[in-house]
């Protein structure tokens, strides 16, 4: 059974960027925006989680990240991609990143 837990890697003042992780394995990764009362997710999750498994992070998701100190969730919407990770892009190299190794 798997064991869901989030590691914040990003906040800002209305978003916030997790590492989904299954123990200490990444198997997703999550992007919450706080807009007025909505709160709006993108989840991405690996091929290998379950239909089941994905509505167990949402609900995670739900219970633990969507309710932000000050911020009114009244609306929650999740936007769920499945596939493969193609790669991490960007213009500065992230092995100098201590956040980088999961």
């Amino acid at each position: 059974m798997p064991d869901f837990a989030f590691r914040r890697h990003l906040r800002t003042p209305y978003s916030e960027g997790y590492v989904v992780l299954d123990g200490d394995r990444p198997v997703g990764h999550v992007d919450i925006h706080f807009a007025l009362e909505t709160v709006r997710v993108t989840l991405a999750v690996s091929e290998a989680v379950t239909r089941e498994e994905i509505q167990e992070i949402v609900e995670l998701i739900d219970d633990d990240l969507a309710s932000a100190d000050g911020i009114s969730c009244t609306s929650l919407v999740v936007h769920v991609f499945q596939g493969r990770e193609a790669g991490v892009y960007s213009d500065h190299d992230l092995s100098d990143d201590d956040e980088g190794d999961w």
